[in-house]
């Protein structure tokens, strides 16, 4: 099974340019199914196929052992995406004669609504960094500028090569986690921010003249998205506000403080690169303070 396993964390990453935080995701949840067929199998047993390995009274074994563990149902609900995706594959591969999907039920999930920060309280955020002349402080204040005029996910952001900037149409290309690659429009104000970063802050933080990430550590490679997530928390903490302000609060202001300006609620779905417009629309029911 693991070699099965392998080629679709392949397939997921090279056809469906799957993000890498996604494939670990998957490779946790697939590699646990394993081990509950090899708990299943025994060790004295050589290795089956999955035709031989997998069926509905298994499936029906391994979704009970996830409810004795006592997951969340959101957690459940990704180990069964997962493995329904893998089944999936496996069929459509001819490695199992039936789609035994159906066998897997996930629980429901409850939609928290998003919550965003109010607009005095982005402004506190964004004003921050300014209060001081470090480069790192330069760099902190382009990434939160550009986060919250774009939506990005923190993945995203950090994924981000200086390729990726195009100074002259005034936009940025965003790979995101989907093998459509998102085109968004910047404003002169982040664009001034971003060409005075990587023509100062970003060329003392880097060692290698040959580096591609746009945001840098403080070692001059590319900043990680737990990385990002710490500076976040370290403003966040200084404007009082540490337990609310994340990066995907950052992306949900964006949204909402948009389309309660009269943005377009097509134009920022395709932004934000939500596939089902039903998301989007999420956000105008939500209230915000100023």
């Amino acid at each position: 099974m693991e070699e099965e396993i392998k080629s679709f964390l392949q397939y997921l990453e090279k056809e469906r340019k799957y993000s890498s935080n996604t494939l670990a995701s998957y490779r946790n949840d697939l590699y646990q199914l394993n081990s509950y067929l090899g708990s299943k199998r025994g060790s004295h047993i050589k290795k089956q196929s999955p035709q031989r390995e997998i069926n509905a009274a298994v499936l029906a074994g391994y979704m009970r052992s996830l409810r004795e563990r006592k997951y969340t149902s959101s957690t459940v609900a990704r180990k069964v995406a997962a493995v329904k995706s893998f089944i999936k594959y496996l069929t459509e591969k001819g490695r199992l004669r039936d789609d035994l999907t159906p066998q897997l039920a996930s629980p429901h999930v409850g939609k928290l609504r998003p919550k965003p920060l109010a607009i005095a309280e982005i402004n506190r955020l964004l004003t921050e960094p300014t209060k001081s002349d470090s480069v790192e402080a330069s760099r902190d204040k382009a990434m939160l500028e550009l986060l919250y005029a774009t939506g990005l996910r923190a993945s995203e952001l950090v994924g981000l090569n200086v390729k990726d900037v195009d100074f002259k149409f005034c936009r940025i290309r965003c790979a995101g986690g989907s093998a459509r690659a998102r085109i968004i429009p910047l404003t002169p104000q982040i664009i001034k921010l971003l060409k005075d970063y990587m023509n100062g802050a970003r060329l003392q933080l880097i060692n290698d003249e040959e580096e591609i990430a746009l945001f840098v550590n403080h070692r001059g490679s590319r900043l990680t998205r737990q990385g990002f997530w710490k500076i976040i928390q370290g403003y966040a903490e200084k404007i009082g506000l540490k337990n609310e302000v994340t990066p995907r609060a950052l992306r949900h202001s964006y949204a909402i403080h948009s389309l309660r300006k009269g943005a377009d609620l097509e134009a920022v779905q395709q932004l934000m690169g939500h596939s089902h417009i039903s998301t989007t629309r999420a956000y105008k029911q939500v209230k915000i303070d100023t």
